[in-house]
């Protein structure tokens, strides 16, 4: 590779790394630009902490599937946990854990809220049934829209909408959850588009109706916990108790509201088994001594690396550097970190220098067969590459099983060991090769000591 283009590619590394570590660290950053004119600030974005971090409610409560046909346990629980799931959003939680676990009629549903200082609300809010309804027009439903539709256009630019001047154009009906008997995905015969079908008793049917009867070419919204899930058009009076809601559904968005459906017409009553309140004093002490580790971790293999392979262990002491900025930005722009997380980015730590380990073990060997510097760092790499590729493939696949199979703590430590090993293949393969590079046909690359 052309002299220019290997300074062209350092320099672009290290001005990523630049923006990654004002990402990661404003904190640090913006007392030094409050030094400089114009006030230029980096914009501070926190970490996202989870629960055993932040603190929070741990919550663990036991389904009722008493109402719940057997063979309908699973598909009951899945649609629970969409709604608690949805509630527990209310508190404006960063990444929530809502599980399912148990056999049988057994099961239990497990919910980590991180951040939440009254429990109690979330614990009133999370216990209740999930309740589904159907609401018609009002009679002056289009004057209704029009008066929300001015009042959100004179809104005063970007100061928050008042949700108190916006009247509810509909308005609740007796007919609701416990009426309805099914609702199942279906599939037109000819383009296979899926559509909603549901099912009511004798008296949703009749209720049903009258609804549909006085609302021919209205809306008739669905609501479920108060959140409007979809409102069709009634195209005609529909008799019988069985209806059909068609529109551009995906399978995956069918499927979804055919769980909401479902969870709000078979309430399934939950009971709190446990409560478990972590402090956030706890979680601060021990993310400090984290990352205190983390820290103490990355000096002694930068040091080691550079005494025992001296310049290519000075730069892949760079190297690791740069890896440690790069994964971090990563894990705070996309992950929610955890204890588990802290331990699993520790380890990807060494994960990251043995790729070096392998590189400079076979640079070191062309060397000592008489190859040029450059010949040697081409071949290293290359005779390298299958054992990086498999040991990381490897790690990278018991990432995804502990991910998979792993419980929310587990699932932590997977994914950040799983992201750090992704990053350090990159770093080994172009941030360690671009710098060696820069020597090559060099003087410094003649002295064969401080290579091999």
């Amino acid at each position: 590779m052309k002299k220019w283009k290997v300074v062209s590619i350092t320099c672009m590394i290290f001005l990523a790394a630049v923006v990654a570590g004002f990402f990661d660290f404003p904190e640090y950053i913006n007392p030094q630009l409050a030094k400089l004119p114009g006030n230029i600030q980096v914009p501070v974005i926190p970490f996202r902490l989870g629960l055993d971090l932040q603190g929070g409610a741990h919550l663990v409560y036991r389904a009722d599937l008493s109402k719940v046909d057997q063979s309908e346990y699973d598909y009951a629980m899945q649609g629970l946990r969409d709604v608690i799931e949805r509630r527990v959003n209310f508190f404006g939680v960063s990444e929530p854990v809502v599980q399912v676990g148990g056999r049988g009629d057994e099961r239990r549903l497990i919910v980590e809220i991180a951040g939440v200082i009254d429990s109690g609300e979330a614990i009133e809010l999370i216990g209740r049934a999930p309740f589904l309804e159907f609401r018609e027009p009002k009679e002056n439903y289009e004057e209704i829209l029009q008066k929300n539709q001015q009042a959100l256009e004179t809104g005063e630019g970007d100061s928050p909408i008042d949700e108190a001047r916006f009247e509810d154009p509909f308005q609740p009906t007796a007919l609701n959850g416990s009426l309805l008997q099914r609702a199942e995905v279906g599939f037109e015969q000819l383009g296979q588009e899926p559509f909603i079908y549901l099912t009511f008793n004798s008296e949703g049917a009749k209720l049903f109706q009258e609804i549909t009867g006085r609302n021919v070419g209205k809306p008739l919204a669905i609501f479920l916990d108060n959140q409007l899930l979809q409102a069709p058009i009634v195209q005609t009076e529909i008799s019988g108790g069985k209806a059909q809601i068609t529109g551009k559904f995906t399978i995956e968005e069918a499927r979804q509201l055919v769980r909401d459906l479902n969870a709000g017409s078979v309430p399934v009553a939950i009971t709190l088994l446990s409560q478990q309140t972590v402090g956030p004093t706890l979680g601060e002490l021990s993310l400090s001594q984290s990352l205190q580790a983390g820290a103490i971790s990355l000096l002694v293999v930068m040091v080691f690396m550079t005494v025992f392979y001296r310049i290519p262990g000075l730069l892949a002491a760079i190297a690791l550097f740069l890896y440690t900025l790069f994964t971090l930005a990563l894990l705070k722009g996309f992950v929610t970190f955890t204890l588990a997380g802290a331990a699993g980015f520790i380890l990807s730590i060494g994960m990251a220098v043995d790729a070096n380990i392998l590189i400079f073990s076979r640079m070191r060997e062309e060397l000592r067969d008489g190859k040029r510097f450059s010949v040697a760092l081409e071949e290293g790499f290359k005779r390298a590459w299958p054992s990086i590729r498999d040991g990381n493939f490897t790690t990278l696949l018991a990432g995804l099983i502990l991910f998979w199979l792993g419980s929310s703590f587990v699932q932590g430590f997977a994914v950040t060991l799983s992201l750090g090993i992704i990053v350090s293949m990159v770093s080994a393969i172009l941030i360690t090769k671009t710098l060696l590079r820069i020597f090559a046909d060099t003087k410094l690359a003649n002295i064969q000591w401080l290579w091999a």
